[in-house]
């Protein structure tokens, strides 16, 4: 009989989780406890923006014509424990007020709506991101109050999606981690993913905490790289050299690798900032706080990032924003996607009209969020309208769509022909033949 699996959580990655089961031919029923987020899910709808993914959401849901049928949403933990075989729980993890260390509440009570309802042989996947030693805990508090006791197993398999790429990366994943306590575990997991396995996706079993180090260890590797390179910036700014050459020549090296080498105002969103912060709080919890005292320079190094744009800008319109305007492309803390969660380009924009700037932002995707969260800023339905009577335009998100601006057309609107690049994804040549002072972070020359 075919496993039918659940999905606690409908988030980015809860949502994006369940319609691939779907699309993998599971019955799937998704559950979360914010009904609006259950009956936008419902119409085929869903609330962020992903490529790729409401395409795949309509082709399942129950009730959309031409669908399969195979997606169905709830608010009820009594009907997600009657259906479900498998039971994902993907909701959030976030970083605790006012401290580095991971808000778990979300995670706890998520267990502790569910277990009531286990009354067989089940698995409980775990798939946000927690502080190692969170699973052997949960395992724990699921056996004592499921009614199937012991029968109620847990397993640990973090995801490492990408925005953006989210679809891809759940449908055809690099590898997949499978943390278990025994052998019912890992079968069931290989059973779910038996497709990409197929495909040839890396199932990796290991033990609880060794699952939970994946994905902490990854982040805080893919955070060194971003904030070494851009370090690197400082240095040739200070030195007359080129960091994108620089970053050119050592990514040929095979050891290295070209892959998230590209200098510019650092990382933010909601996994890379707030995982390192946790990791190093938990690593404090378990007495091993001088391993990763080099994730607070990390850290360091990527919030200096923000701090140095300003300046870039301020110096650019002559040493104070007051009556200046100031044109911010992009709000979103990277492209594909509509999250402006610890947005740089955000950080930037708000840290210069707090110094009295007047500032307006485009961007193709994150208007809306970007809104609520920064309602002061000005805002402008077209990069074109951002940069009408602009001072100096600061390019702070690496959209195709800015790649692809004409900048003799910008060039016509603005007050001064002055651009800072702080994705180093423009190409200088063109816009300096538009009449353009262009500058970059690391390139004091290009």
């Amino acid at each position: 009989m075919a496993l039918k699996i659940t999905v606690i959580g409908t988030g980015y990655l809860g949502a994006t989780h369940a319609a691939a089961m779907a699309e993998l031919g599971f019955e799937v029923l998704g559950l979360d406890v914010v009904p609006e987020k259950i009956e936008m899910l419902q119409r085929g709808e869903v609330p962020m923006y992903e490529p790729g993914l409401e395409e795949l959401l309509r082709r399942h849901v129950a009730g959309i014509e031409g669908s399969s049928g195979r997606l169905r949403f709830t608010t009820s933990y009594e009907e997600v424990g009657a259906f479900g075989d498998v039971h994902f729980v993907c909701v959030n993890t976030p970083q605790k007020h006012g401290e580095y260390a991971c808000d778990m509440s979300y995670v706890e009570r998520a267990f502790d709506a569910l277990a009531p309802h286990l009354t067989r042989p089940t698995l409980v996947v775990g798939k946000s991101t927690v502080p190692v030693g969170s699973a052997a805990r949960l395992a724990e508090r699921l056996a004592a109050a499921a009614p199937a006791g012991p029968a109620a197993e847990l397993a640990w398999n973090p995801e490492f999606l990408r925005e953006g790429f989210a679809v891809q990366d759940t449908l055809h994943p690099d590898r997949i981690v499978a943390g278990v306590a025994g052998e019912r575990a890992e079968e069931l997991l290989r059973e779910v993913y038996a497709k990409p396995i197929a495909e040839g996706s890396p199932f990796i079993v290991m033990d609880y905490p060794t699952a939970e180090l994946v994905k902490t260890s990854a982040n805080s590797f893919l955070a060194t790289k971003i904030s070494f390179i851009n370090a690197m910036a400082e240095v040739c700014e200070a030195a007359d050299g080129d960091v994108v050459k620089l970053a050119e020549a050592i990514g040929h090296d095979e050891r290295i690798g070209k892959k998230f080498l590209r200098a510019g105002i650092g990382f933010g969103g909601g996994c890379l900032p707030k995982d390192l912060r946790a990791f190093m709080a938990r690593a404090g919890e378990l007495g091993a706080d001088q391993a990763l005292t080099f994730l607070r320079e990390i850290d360091s190094i990527n919030m200096r990032r923000r701090g140095h744009m300003v300046e870039l800008a301020r110096d650019a319109v002559g040493g104070g924003f007051l009556g200046k305007r100031v044109a911010v492309l992009g709000a979103t803390f990277k492209p594909d996607s509509d999250d402006v969660r610890d947005s740089p380009a955000l950080n930037v924009a708000g840290q210069i009209h707090l110094q009295g700037g007047q500032v307006t932002v485009y961007d193709p995707k994150g208007m809306a969020n970007a809104r609520r969260l920064f309602p002061t800023l000005g805002y402008a339905d077209t990069a074109l309208d951002a940069v009408r009577g602009a001072d100096v335009v600061l390019h702070l998100t690496e959209w195709r769509e800015f790649r692809e601006l004409d900048p003799a057309a910008l060039a016509e609107v603005t007050t001064e022909r002055r651009i800072l690049d702080g994705r180093n994804a423009l190409d200088p040549q063109l816009w300096r033949k538009a009449g353009w002072t262009y500058r970059a972070l690391g390139r004091p020359r290009a």
